[in-house]
């Protein structure tokens, strides 16, 4: 069977490794537009920040390919398909033909249509950040236009290089998809002690050479602009090939366009009418599609993901699941705030149901509110151990190593369990980067890195081993 993946980015380079799991002998080729080797997007802003380099956030050995038998046309962008023939069509000239064709092409970041918007830089890929590096190592003041999740890690990269930032949003809080008007402000508060000043409610109308206009004319000084507006899904390929489109790729429950020959995985694909823009279900996109096109289970079935948002970085932690936006008189609901100390905890509950929650400051209750989120189940009486789990008698489910059962996932981004990192342990992996290796744990946000340390030394203090 040929395999064509369009696509190399998180979803797609997660697919051929997927596939190559699987399946040894089936003939797989990739297309990726950047010429970079497959990368960690998540953890961009540490490469903004400078306390990653590319390399590190780099998702697959550059021997990994060869090593695999995996033909890798890298910085070679796919711009027809013909469905007539089951081909692809790159910009240099060549013909693909496939059997099975997957689409991964991701997203692309909105640029406004304002006067000056070609002297900013979006937030997006590794060049990007490149791009923002340079210009941040001469740079006095910089201004960040979106608060939304990529906006909040681009300020904070920027501002971890000493660059003064301020960060221009146009709703009224920040991170308003995700949270509630109290948390979006103790967020904005957050990152105010970090350097960077937050202005929410305002609209850009034009970009200068040392400066933003907001609308009504106020100049915002700016050394340098980035741009962190949103991103919308790559459709155009799958558009001229005559595929079903809506906000973006149409697919079912096998992830299949109305093309049974064709899939789409990840950020361009729209499955009961949603379309996801976090990592995880692009992962879980691609086992599904990876099962099916092997073979190995033809029963596999993509039936939507349960959305865990992860802002982990330095002075700034923060989950969001679920409704978060719901009132008291839509749900019961259960918070705790302390805007000194930057903390704010939320429960949503309906019917005896975690339906939604927002972490934001020292997050030790995250793994229990996540576990209980995914399964659905009833919750503990005591409302209070469920944001205190720490406290005497909490009655929530363990974060403890010891009391943490083995179904219990760790890895959200990976769907990794405390069951399958004990399995790899008592295979060899005596330390995080093995288990990682492993089973992929800690590759997605990082922020399971904690966890996953903690289980790993459990075990080696169980058994007397050093880890």
């Amino acid at each position: 069977m040929r395999l064509v993946v369009v696509g190399n980015g998180m979803a797609g380079s997660r697919l051929v490794s997927e596939v190559r799991a699987r399946d040894k002998d089936t003939k797989v080729t990739v297309f990726g537009a950047e010429a970079w080797q497959p990368y960690n997007r998540v953890l961009l802003s540490n490469v903004v920040a400078g306390t990653s380099s590319p390399d590190q956030v780099r998702l697959l050995d550059p021997r990994w390919y060869a090593e695999h038998n995996v033909t890798a046309r890298l910085g070679v962008e796919v711009t027809a398909i013909d469905r007539d023939s089951r081909t692809v069509v790159a910009a240099d000239g060549t013909r693909e033909p496939y059997d099975v064709l997957v689409l991964a092409t991701g997203s692309e970041p909105i640029v406004p249509p304002i006067p000056g918007v070609e002297r900013a830089t979006a937030f997006r890929t590794l060049d990007d950040c490149e791009r923002i590096r340079r210009a941040a190592e001469s740079a006095r003041s910089a201004v960040v236009v979106g608060g939304g999740l990529l906006g909040v890690e681009a300020a904070r990269g920027l501002a971890g290089r000493g660059v003064s930032v301020t960060l221009l949003h146009l709703a009224g809080h920040l991170m308003e998809r995700q949270l509630d008007e109290e948390a979006g402000l103790i967020l904005g508060e957050t990152l105010g002690a970090l350097g960077v000043a937050i202005r929410t409610g305002v609209t850009v109308s034009a970009i200068g050479e040392r400066h933003v206009e907001l609308a009504g004319g106020e100049p915002v000084e700016a050394d340098m602009v980035v741009l962190a507006c949103g991103v919308r899904p790559v459709v155009g390929l799958a558009r001229d090939a005559g595929l079903e489109v809506e906000r973006g790729i149409v697919v079912d429950d096998e992830l299949r366009t109305d093309d049974p020959s064709i899939f789409a995985i990840g950020e361009c694909a729209q499955h009961a009418g949603r379309v996801y823009g976090l990592v995880a279900p692009g992962w879980e996109q691609a086992s599904v599609v990876a099962d099916l096109v092997t073979g190995t289970d033809k029963g596999a079935r993509y039936r939507g993901s349960r959305l865990v948002t992860r802002l982990k970085a330095k002075s700034v932690e923060l989950a969001a699941m679920g409704e978060t936006q719901l009132t008291d008189d839509e749900a019961e609901i259960v918070r705790f705030s302390h805007r000194h100390k930057g903390t704010y905890r939320k429960l949503v509950i309906r019917d005896d149901r975690l339906v939604g929650a927002i972490l934001l400051g020292e997050t030790s209750a995250v793994g229990t509110l996540t576990q209980l989120f995914d399964r659905g189940g009833p919750l503990p009486g005591d409302r209070t151990g469920l944001l205190f789990p720490d406290l005497a008698g909490a009655a929530a489910v363990a974060d403890s190593p010891v009391r943490m059962p083995d179904s219990a996932r760790v890895c959200q981004c990976n769907n990794v369990t405390k069951g399958q990192i004990r399995a790899c342990w008592e295979s060899g992996a005596r330390n995080v980067e093995a288990v990682a290796a492993a089973t992929r744990a800690t590759t997605g946000c990082g922020s399971c890195r904690d966890a996953v340390e903690g289980i790993v030394g459990w075990l080696c203090e169980q058994e007397g081993v050093s880890a």
